[in-house]
């Protein structure tokens, strides 16, 4: 999952924080097996953000039931180089963390390389995606947050959508990751902009049919990778 392949994938993250709390090893093992890509797990500290959820406990006894799952921790958390090494020893697979989180954002980019984890760098919609730029070669993913992270119940905001363009117009094989109200009724605008990692949280966790609408989600993706493909 690095920006230094030569082609980008089509791949769909739940949001673990819509399941079922109560059976969460049941209900990862299910995501993954009705096609999920990987798991994308909500860090939130009730600082950086106004709610609070789970910390490395539980990736820790989720990774000991769940050996070989891609682990994108979305580390919702203020100085979130305090979390790199309880993360990494609990089994974490990519460390994202926020660029408004910390004031060393390079230090941080450091730090989670030298354990062997992947890099993630999101940014919230009031941040300029120009932000971003001086770190791009150094991450294997850019998060796009189309939602106000730590706030449940909001709508998709499309108006992040030029972000994600700016970012694909530039580099063609970085991957981009959105995340916040997306479902099937926006996969496609996401897709046509460059977004190849999708975190759904609802629209998957709440579907009738959790395979079907992974892979009607997969297949746009992909379909949009192919035609940008042929369109070069």
């Amino acid at each position: 999952m690095s920006c230094s392949c030569s082609r980008i994938e089509a791949m769909i993250g739940p949001s673990i924080l819509n399941a079922d709390l109560s059976i969460l090893r049941d209900e990862c093992t299910n995501l993954l097996e009705s096609g999920a890509d990987y798991l994308h797990l909500d860090v939130m500290d009730g600082h950086f953000v106004p709610n609070l959820t789970f910390g490395h406990p539980v990736v820790k006894c989720l990774r000991s039931h769940i050996k070989d799952a891609f682990f994108d921790m979305h580390m919702m958390v203020d100085q979130p180089e305090k979390w790199i090494k309880d993360m990494h020893e609990s089994g974490a697979t990519q460390f994202t963390f926020h660029l408004e989180a910390t004031e060393q954002p390079e230090e941080c980019i450091r730090k989670i390389k030298e354990t062997g984890m992947k890099v993630g760098l999101g940014i919230k919609p009031k941040t300029p995606v120009e932000n971003l730029l001086p770190f791009i070669n150094d991450i294997d993913m850019a998060l796009i947050m189309t939602v106000e992270p730590g706030k449940g119940g909001q709508a998709f905001m499309d108006d992040m959508m030029p972000k994600v363009k700016f970012l694909r117009d530039k580099f063609q094989y970085l991957n981009i990751e959105v995340d916040g109200g997306v479902g099937p009724a926006n996969i496609n605008i996401c897709a046509d902009n460059g977004a190849n990692m999708i975190v759904a949280g609802t629209s998957i966790i709440k579907s009738s049919n959790r395979k079907e609408t992974i892979n009607l989600l997969k297949k746009a993706v992909h379909d949009s990778i192919n035609s940008r493909l042929v369109s070069q």
